[in-house]
C-alpha cells in the first residue's frame, strides 16, 4: 500500500494559495510605494549637465542653492560636445550648461528645450606652467615660443578641440600666435578642460592652455604661474544654459537662481565675466 502526503507540493491547498497571494500583494504594494518615492526624489533632485570648465564654481553655487531652497542637485560634468550628444540621444538631463552657446542654439533648433537659452557668463583662456616648469608664461606666448625654440617643451596640454570648447579656443589662440604648426605634435589632449588642467598641474606636461576658472579653486591655486590670453585671439567662450524637455519646477528654480546676483558673484570669483 503506497503512502502520499495529504498536501501535494505541486498542488497547494486554498489556504496556502491565499497566504502566498497576500504576501505577493504586500510586496507589490511595497515596491509601488518605493518606486513612487524614488520618482519623487528624482523629480526633486534635478539632473544638470555642466561643462567641466565650470565645475568648481557650479559646485559652490549648487551647495548655496541647496542651503537656500532645500533642493539638492545632481551634477554631471564633461566636455560640452559630449554632453550635447548625450542629450541628443535622450539622456535624462533637465538643464544643460554649456561652454559654447552654439550647442544650446542647436538644441533649440532640434526642439529639445522648453524655453530659449540664456548666456550666463563669459570664460577666459589662460596659459599655465606648473612650479618647476622651464616654460615662462606671458599673455603673448613669447615664453612658449622661446621654450619651443630651445626644445624645452615636449608636452603641452589642451582640451580636445573635437568636442571641448576650451580646446577649440586654445587651438584658435595658438593659431593666432603662429604656434599651432610647431606645437601640434607635442600636444597632450585632455578629454575635457578639467583633464587638460590635471595634465598641466601635475607636471605630466610642461604647460597648457586651459580655463582660467580651473585655476581659481583652492585645489589648483598656487600650483604654478599663469597669464590670461587676449580674447581677440579666439571666438568668445560663452557659457549658456537651457531648460531641457523633461525639466520640472525644481529645475526652473535653479535656472532662475543662476541668474541671481548671488550666483553671478560666485561666477565672478571664479574668473568668469558675468553676462547678465
Amino acid at each position: 500500500m503506497s503512502c502520499y502526503n495529504a498536501i501535494s507540493p505541486d498542488f497547494p491547498d486554498s489556504n496556502y494559495t491565499a497566504l502566498m497571494f497576500r504576501k505577493l500583494l504586500t510586496l507589490l504594494l511595497l515596491l509601488f510605494s518605493l518606486s513612487g518615492s524614488l520618482q519623487a526624489l528624482a523629480s526633486d533632485s534635478p539632473l544638470v549637465a555642466v561643462a567641466s570648465g565650470m565645475q568648481f564654481a557650479m559646485r559652490e553655487i549648487a551647495d548655496s542653492f541647496h542651503q537656500d531652497t532645500g533642493i539638492e542637485l545632481r551634477l554631471t560634468l564633461g566636455a560640452s560636445g559630449k554632453l550635447f550628444r548625450q542629450i541628443e540621444n535622450n539622456a535624462p538631463f533637465e538643464l544643460f550648461i554649456a561652454a559654447d552657446d552654439s550647442l544650446v542654439q542647436k538644441l533649440e533648433q532640434l526642439q529639445h528645450v522648453r524655453a530659449p537659452g540664456v548666456v550666463i557668463a563669459r570664460g577666459r583662456l589662460a596659459v599655465f606652467a606648473a612650479q618647476g616648469s622651464p616654460l615662462q608664461v606671458d599673455a603673448e606666448l613669447r615664453g612658449l615660443a622661446s621654450a619651443l625654440d630651445a626644445n624645452q617643451v615636449t608636452k603641452f596640454a589642451i582640451a580636445n578641440p573635437a568636442h571641448a570648447p576650451y580646446g577649440q579656443r586654445a587651438r584658435e589662440a595658438l593659431q593666432a600666435a603662429g604656434l599651432w604648426t610647431r606645437i601640434k605634435d607635442r600636444l597632450v589632449i585632455g578629454e575635457n578642460v578639467a583633464q587638460a588642467t590635471q595634465f598641466a598641474i601635475s607636471g605630466a606636461a610642461q604647460g597648457g592652455i586651459i580655463a582660467h576658472s580651473m585655476l581659481m579653486s583652492d585645489k589648483t591655486s598656487n600650483r604654478g604661474q599663469y597669464a590670461l590670453l587676449p580674447e581677440s585671439w579666439h571666438q568668445p567662450i560663452l557659457h549658456s544654459m537651457v531648460l531641457l524637455e523633461n525639466s520640472d519646477e525644481a529645475t526652473m528654480k535653479f535656472f532662475h537662481y543662476l541668474q541671481s546676483a548671488k550666483a553671478q558673484q560666485t561666477l565672478s570669483r571664479y574668473g568668469f565675466t558675468p553676462a547678465l
